[in-house]
C-alpha cells in the first residue's frame, strides 16, 4: 500500500460505524455495524443494527457481501442489538465471532457476550443460545446503574492466543464498581479460555483515566504490546485532562505495555487521532508489508452531520527507541 492509496468503504443506504477484519490468505474481510439510512436519525443506528460483510485484496477494491450477522429472534439475549465484535480461527480452521449482545427484556441496558461460528466467513450459527459471557455480580466490574451511565458495559470483545500458553485470552469495554469520579471507572476486561467455549471471568488488566475505554484492539509489534481504544473528551477524568493541559478531544488512543497481562500505561503525548470535534472514530490499526496504517469510521463532518463510512488509511509511524505512535499526516 502506497501512501496515496485509499480505502473507501460505504454504502447508498445504510451508515457504517465500528468495524473490524479477518485476514484469511491474500483476502481481507471486514465486519461493520450497519444500518438503514431511512431512519432519519442516525443516532436511532444503535438500536437498528445489523452487520455488514465485505472483501478486498488491496483494501481498496471492495466486493460486498450482504448482511452477514443480526441480533436473534426474541426472547434471547441477543435479541435487540449485536454491537461490535472480532473473529479469529483456531487451529482446526473453525471460525469464530465474538460479539457484544443486548436483550429486548432488558431493554437493552445490560451487555453481554456472544459466540458463533462458521467455515466460510460470512454464514454464522450461534453456539447454543450464543451467549458465552456474563457478569455473576457487581463484585469486580460494574452492574448496571441507571443513576449512573446508560447501561452495563460488557461489550467489543477482541480475543487472541494466549501468548503464553495454548489457551485463548479476551480483552472487552467494561467499568469497575469503585471510585468516587465516574470517568476514571472505565476498564479494559479480562476472560480466559482454554477452548473458545467456555470462559473464565477474571480482574480488569487496565483501569482509570477514562469513563469508558471502547473498542479494543490488542497486538504486539517490536517487543511491546498495545491496546487501541477510543473515547469521547467528556469521558476523560479529572487527572487526565489537567495531565494532557489542552482540549479534552475524542477519537482514537492507546495503551502500552511490555507484557500483554501489563502493568498498561496511557500512552504520554497527545491522542493518536483525536479532535474536538470528531473526524474519525473506533480506530484500527493494520499492518501492510510491515507498515502501519490507521483507519477509524468517518464521524461528523464541517456541518455537524454523520457520515458512517469507514476512513482512508492514515500512515502511522512508531518511534524505535520510545514505542510510541503517531499519525503522518
Amino acid at each position: 500500500m502506497r501512501e496515496d492509496d485509499v480505502l473507501v468503504l460505504s454504502l447508498n443506504d445504510k451508515w457504517i460505524w465500528d468495524f473490524w477484519f479477518a485476514k484469511d490468505g491474500a483476502d481481507w474481510h471486514i465486519y461493520f455495524l450497519q444500518a438503514d439510512k431511512s431512519l432519519g436519525d442516525p443516532e436511532m443506528r444503535h438500536w437498528n443494527v445489523t452487520y455488514g460483510h465485505a472483501v478486498s485484496q488491496d483494501l481498496k477494491t471492495w466486493t460486498h457481501l450482504g448482511t452477514t450477522f443480526a441480533p436473534a429472534p426474541s426472547p434471547a439475549f441477543d435479541d435487540r442489538t449485536t454491537w461490535t465484535g472480532s473473529v479469529i480461527r483456531d487451529d482446526s480452521g473453525l471460525w469464530h465471532l465474538f460479539y457484544t449482545g443486548t436483550s429486548n427484556a432488558e431493554d437493552g441496558r445490560k451487555q453481554r457476550i456472544g459466540h458463533a461460528v462458521g467455515t466460510d466467513l460470512h454464514t454464522w450459527t450461534r453456539v447454543g443460545t450464543g451467549l458465552i459471557l456474563d457478569l455473576p455480580d457487581d463484585s469486580v466490574y460494574e452492574e448496571y446503574d441507571p443513576a449512573l451511565w446508560d447501561g452495563r458495559a460488557m461489550r467489543d470483545p477482541w480475543v487472541i492466543r494466549d501468548p503464553d500458553g495454548p489457551g485463548w485470552i479476551m480483552y472487552f469495554t467494561a467499568r469497575v464498581p469503585v471510585g468516587e469520579e465516574m470517568n476514571a471507572r472505565g476498564a479494559i476486561g479480562f476472560a480466559r479460555s482454554d477452548d473458545l467455549a467456555t470462559w473464565r471471568l477474571e480482574k480488569p488488566v487496565f483501569t482509570g483515566s477514562f469513563g469508558q475505554l471502547e473498542v479494543p484492539q490488542v497486538f504486539q509489534r517490536n517487543g511491546r504490546w498495545y491496546c487501541l481504544f477510543c473515547t469521547a473528551g467528556e469521558h476523560w477524568s479529572e487527572a487526565y485532562t489537567a495531565g494532557q493541559g489542552g482540549p479534552r478531544t475524542t477519537g482514537t488512543h492507546y495503551l502500552i505495555a511490555d507484557s500483554h497481562l501489563g502493568p498498561w500505561t496511557v500512552a504520554p503525548g497527545p491522542f493518536l487521532d483525536g479532535d474536538e470535534i470528531c473526524r474519525r472514530y473506533a480506530g484500527k490499526l493494520v499492518e501492510v508489508d510491515g507498515r502501519l496504517f490507521l483507519m477509524g469510521f468517518d464521524y461528523w463532518d464541517e456541518q455537524g452531520r454523520f457520515i458512517g463510512t469507514v476512513s482512508d488509511p492514515v500512515p502511522v509511524m512508531e518511534d524505535e527507541k520510545t514505542g510510541l505512535l503517531s499519525l503522518t499526516t
